[in-house]
């Protein structure tokens, strides 16, 4: 096709760009396959996923569509689709295809990449964010969109309701049996009585883990013998316990496996869980707390048991350190976002694993309020410690959750606690402050209006105002090592320099000033800011880079003049 009548029929089936259609000249897939977030492939075809679908048309220039050609670089169509497919989590294979056009005439390669919608309940992401176009920018999928997917109705797969047609009461633990009865008892306090004359199968049939006299998978993982495991095959039933030291090393482990109604105990015993003293406000006796709330760090594991995504063949793991313990399941977060999770009024609207959860209420493990990680978060407040840590990757379909185990300043989080005008999400976003991670625009603007915080966004510190008023000592240095100087001091530090030792290499003021700014602030940021200052000073004509490429001043005279 010669490169006239390719535009032609560019121009006839992909005339504009809108949330179908996408027109970028990536004139080199090497780069741009897989580089800078929101402005590379797979980051174009998470936003036309997330909304109908559509096209990506590559070697094409914006606006005039005129052909530019692309260098494919080693990729063929089996290999970009394998690539789209590692690299964009959710995204489905079924319409995922690339189309090239080589122009006879002019020699240039033009592909099309035909982006199917993503699969009912499930955003797709690149770059561990699910995008969306919005007017000629891509933007993170807003919450209005990501409720739309999520909310979705689908035929929704149930990898714990599956029927295991070979299995019988007897491949199920009697001891697991008896603490299931006991446990439902509890739950349903009125059935009491009745529950007793139940024999083992209607017990689990009214329980949910069982239909019509058969046992399900989630039967298997709640109650059944270690040695029934190959029942759900290739599913792996395995809660890993590592210890590890000061210095990451291991030290110990173990693997528990089913009956979980049983084991859930044995494992979270492995937690050396100590006691730690704290002084309340108003009193000179410490009060002796544990070092790990016991509901908090059960209600974690037995999240992670209900929503683990067993297809993935992965263990559930927990590593604990001198201070933390740190639980890992496989399988996307399901809430989106811990906002959500923590937000949420009554039970989530869809489950991974619907009978296995249905199972773990009844079993008295969880409660279906949807409550249990706003409590995790909510007791952790109490107690003066750190907030939990959640690392969710969609991308590599993690679910990390780090509970601290170590004290932190009280007068702090006193002053936390005696501000009305704080949320939860609040001093949870204060936790993340204190802990160099970004917290949202819309929180920042209004921590920053209560002068609980400062800094330019998103490196933001705490705030002067809390540093006072806490009256600790470490808070103070770390305010002063967060704020360093204004830019002034900085620059007139450089000035000093070369009028002292005669010029710099760059190198040198690096050292120099490196240092000594804000904490807040990267290796690397550090550096760019260094570069504006000499930037700054030369555009005045105070300084200027010599052929030796060494900083000096341009008149000594000229300097004390403007000084």
């Amino acid at each position: 096709m010669l490169e006239q009548k390719l535009q032609q029929y560019l121009l006839r089936e992909y005339p504009q760009e809108n949330a179908r259609c996408e027109w970028k000249e990536f004139k080199n897939l090497k780069n741009s396959f897989c580089g800078d977030e929101k402005d590379d492939v797979i980051s174009y075809v998470s936003a036309i996923a997330n909304m109908e679908g559509g096209h990506l048309v590559i070697g094409v220039q914006d606006l005039s569509l005129e052909i530019i050609g692309t260098d494919t670089y080693n990729y063929d169509r089996q290999k970009a689709i394998l690539r789209l497919t590692e690299r964009c989590a959710n995204l489905s294979t079924e319409g995922l295809d690339v189309e090239e056009f080589i122009t006879d005439d002019t020699n240039k390669k033009v592909w099309i990449i035909h982006i199917p919608k993503h699969r009912p309940k499930l955003p797709v992401y690149a770059h561990n964010k699910a995008w969306q176009r919005i007017e000629d920018s891509l933007v993170e999928l807003t919450q209005e969109r990501l409720n739309a997917i999520l909310e979705e109705n689908s035929p929704v797969f149930d990898w714990s309701a599956e029927i295991i047609q070979n299995a019988t009461l007897e491949d199920l633990d009697a001891k697991a049996l008896t603490k299931a009865r006991t446990e439902y008892k509890t739950v349903h306090p009125r059935l009491a009585e009745e529950v007793d004359a139940w024999d083992d199968m209607e017990l689990l049939c009214r329980a949910g883990v069982a239909i019509k006299g058969k046992l399900t998978r989630a039967a298997i993982l709640l109650l059944g013998k270690e040695t029934s495991t190959y029942l759900i095959s290739p599913a792996v039933a395995t809660i890993t316990w590592v210890l590890v030291d000061e210095h990451a090393e291991k030290i110990d482990y173990e693997h528990f496996y089913t009956p979980f109604i049983l084991t859930v105990n044995e494992a979270l015993s492995k937690i050396r869980n100590l006691n730690q003293r704290i002084l309340p406000g108003g009193t000179l006796f410490p009060d002796v707390v544990k070092q790990y709330d016991e509901y908090s760090i059960r209600e974690v594991l037995h999240n992670c048991i209900a929503h683990q995504d067993y297809t993935m063949q992965e263990r559930i793991t927990m590593v604990e350190e001198p201070n933390s313990v740190t639980f890992a399941n496989g399988g996307f977060f399901l809430p989106g976002t811990v906002r959500n999770a923590i937000e949420q009024n009554g039970p989530q609207k869809f489950y991974r694993n619907y009978v296995l959860c249905q199972g773990m209420v009844n079993f008295n493990m969880i409660d279906t309020i949807g409550r249990g990680i706003r409590k995790v978060f909510t007791e952790q407040q109490k107690r003066f410690f750190p907030m939990p840590d959640y690392q969710i990757d969609q991308a590599k379909r993690e679910v990390v959750v780090k509970i601290y185990g170590k004290l932190i300043n009280e007068q702090y989080y006193r002053l936390l606690k005696a501000n009305p005008d704080l949320s939860l999400y609040d001093c949870i976003a204060l936790d993340m402050v204190q802990k160099h991670e970004t917290i949202d625009k819309e929180t920042a603007a209004r921590l920053r209006k209560l002068h609980l915080v400062e800094g330019r966004y998103p490196k933001l510190f705490l705030s002067e105002y809390v540093a006072k008023t806490a009256n600790n000592d470490e808070l103070k240095t770390e305010y002063i090592k967060n704020r360093s100087f204004n830019d002034h001091h900085f620059r007139e530090m450089i000035i000093s320099y070369l009028r002292s030792f005669g010029g710099a290499t760059r190198s040198e003021l690096n050292t120099l000033i490196q240092s000594k700014l804000s904490d807040v602030l990267t290796d690397e940021q550090k550096k760019r800011k260094i570069g504006n200052f000499l930037s700054t000073l030369k555009k005045k004509g105070i300084i200027k880079l010599t052929v030796g490429k060494r900083w000096v001043l341009v008149e000594v005279s000229r300097i004390f003049s403007r000084s």
